[in-house]
C-alpha cells in the first residue's frame, strides 16, 4: 500500500538512513529517490557525507528550503512490486511511481463526469433479489457492482482513483463497451465490484408456513385425480431456496484481463484488513500505467512478430518459386536438347538421300525427301536465335516473367 509524508517528514527520512537503503525499502532504485527529492525540492546528504559522519567528522544538515509555489507539501510513495519483473515493466513502474509522488490524498477532488454517471444510476437502480447487488454497465459509465450502502464509499474511491490517474496523465473516459482509462495512447478497461458471501439458507416461519399450506393444497388435489394439472408434478414450490447470499462490503478493482508477451503486471486491487480502495488511488494509478506500457510493448512485440513470420514466409514462398523458375527452365533446357539432337538426325537423314541417285527411285521418297527438307528448314528456324527468342517470349521463359505460372500450395502460408 501505498506511503504519504509531509515534505517535513520526508526530509527527515532521507537525513535518517542513506537513500539506497531508504530505497530499497521503498523498492524503488536510489536514482528514482534523487527524483523524487528533486522534484519536491528536498535536499538530501551528499555523496561521502554517511562516511565522515561514520568516521566521527563533523557533517553539516542542509535546512529544507520552504517550498515553492507549484510544489505539493505532500509526497505519495506508490507501493513497489517486491516478485521481478521484466525491464520495461519495473522501469514503467518506477516511472509512475515518481510521477504519483505528487499525488495530494487529501486535496479537494474535482467532480468526474463518469464518475457522477456512474453513481447516479446506480442511486437509481434496484438491488438484485439474489444478492442484493446494484449493476451498471455501458459506454458512458463504470462496469460497477455494488450493494446501495456502499455507493457513497464507491464514489468516493472512484473520485480519488480518477483524479490520481489524472495526475499521472491518464484521462477517464467512455470506451466501445464500457467507461475506460486512456494512457499513452491505450484504452485500459476495468471493474468494481463487491464480494458476496454464501450462507445455507434457513427457512423463515414465513416460508415454513407456506410450504406446509402447499402441501395440503396438493394432497387434497392427488385427493381428486380428475382435477389434476402440470403444477401438481412441480416440486419446486415445496422447496425454498437452497443459498442465500450476501454482500461483504469488500471492494475489488480490476483491469482488463488479457495475455501480453513482454510479462503479467498486477491488475487486480481489494479490500483487505489493513488497506480499502479509496486509499489505494496512487497504487492503482500506477498499476493501470504500467499495465498501458505493458499493452503497448506487447503490441510492438506483436507487430514486430507477424512481420518476422511474414518474412520468414515471404521467403519460404520465394524459394518455392524459385524451384518453379528453375524447374520450367530445366525442363525448356531438356525440350530444346532434344529437338536438337532430332534435328541432327533430320539432318542426317536428309543428306543421306540428297547424296543419292534419285533418277530412278519412286515417287515416294522423292515426296518424303520433301518432307525432311521443309521440316528441316522449319526447325533450323525454330532453333535459330531468333527463334528461340520468339518461343520463350511467348512461353514467358528465361526472362523476368518465369514466375507466371507459379501458385503456392494450397492451404500454405
Amino acid at each position: 500500500m501505498s506511503r504519504v509524508f509531509t515534505r517535513a517528514e520526508f526530509y527527515d527520512l532521507v537525513w535518517s538512513k542513506p537513500l539506497t537503503h531508504l530505497a530499497k525499502e521503498f523498492a524503488l532504485s536510489d536514482v528514482a529517490l534523487h527524483k523524487v527529492c528533486r522534484k519536491h525540492d528536498i535536499p538530501h546528504p551528499p555523496l561521502g557525507w554517511w562516511a565522515k559522519k561514520a568516521a566521527g567528522k563533523l557533517v553539516k544538515k542542509t535546512p529544507l528550503p520552504k517550498a515553492e509555489a507549484g510544489i505539493a507539501d505532500t509526497i505519495t510513495i506508490a507501493a513497489g512490486e517486491l516478485r521481478p519483473e521484466p525491464e520495461l515493466i519495473a522501469t514503467a513502474r518506477e516511472n509512475a511511481r515518481l510521477l504519483a509522488s505528487s499525488i495530494d490524498g487529501g486535496a479537494a477532488l474535482p467532480p468526474n463526469p463518469v464518475v457522477e454517471r456512474t453513481i447516479a444510476q446506480l442511486r437509481k437502480g434496484k438491488p438484485s433479489a439474489t444478492n442484493g447487488l446494484l449493476t451498471v454497465a455501458g459506454m458512458n459509465v463504470i462496469n460497477a457492482s455494488v450493494a446501495p450502502a456502499s455507493i457513497d464509499r464507491l464514489e468516493l474511491a472512484l473520485n480519488r482513483i480518477s483524479a490520481a490517474a489524472a495526475t499521472l496523465g491518464i484521462k477517464l473516459a467512455r470506451g466501445e463497451k464500457t467507461a475506460a482509462f486512456i494512457c499513452d495512447g491505450e484504452t485500459i478497461a476495468f471493474s468494481i465490484s463487491e464480494g458476496v458471501r454464501r450462507e445455507k439458507h434457513v427457512p423463515t416461519e414465513e416460508e415454513i408456513a407456506e410450504q406446509e399450506a402447499a402441501r395440503e393444497r396438493r394432497a387434497r388435489r392427488w385427493n381428486s385425480p380428475g382435477s389434476w394439472d402440470d403444477d401438481d408434478f412441480n416440486w419446486s414450490s415445496l422447496r425454498g431456496p437452497e443459498w442465500d447470499y450476501h454482500p461483504t462490503g469488500l471492494l475489488a478493482v480490476e483491469l482488463e484481463q488479457s495475455y501480453l508477451l513482454g510479462g503479467s503486471p498486477r491488475r487486480s486491487f481489494k479490500d483487505a484488513k489493513v488497506q480499502r480502495i479509496e486509499n489505494m488511488a496512487s497504487d492503482i494509478a500506477v498499476g493501470i500505467a504500467v499495465l498501458a506500457a505493458a499493452k503497448k510493448d506487447d503490441g510492438l512485440k506483436r507487430e514486430e512478430q507477424t512481420r518476422q513470420q511474414e518474412e520468414a514466409r515471404r521467403q519460404r514462398e520465394l524459394a518455392l518459386r524459385n524451384d518453379h523458375i528453375a524447374e520450367r527452365r530445366g525442363k525448356a533446357l531438356d525440350e530444346v536438347l532434344d529437338e536438337v539432337a532430332a534435328l541432327d538426325r533430320l539432318k542426317r537423314l536428309v543428306a543421306g538421300l540428297r547424296g543419292e541417285d534419285m533418277a530412278g527411285s519412286a515417287g515416294r521418297v522423292a515426296e518424303l525427301l520433301a518432307l525432311a527438307e521443309r521440316r528441316l528448314a522449319l526447325r533450323e528456324a525454330a532453333l535459330s536465335a531468333e527463334g528461340l527468342e520468339q518461343r520463350f517470349e511467348k512461353q514467358k521463359l528465361f526472362g523476368d516473367d518465369d514466375d507466371h505460372a507459379f501458385r503456392p500450395p494450397y492451404g500454405y502460408c
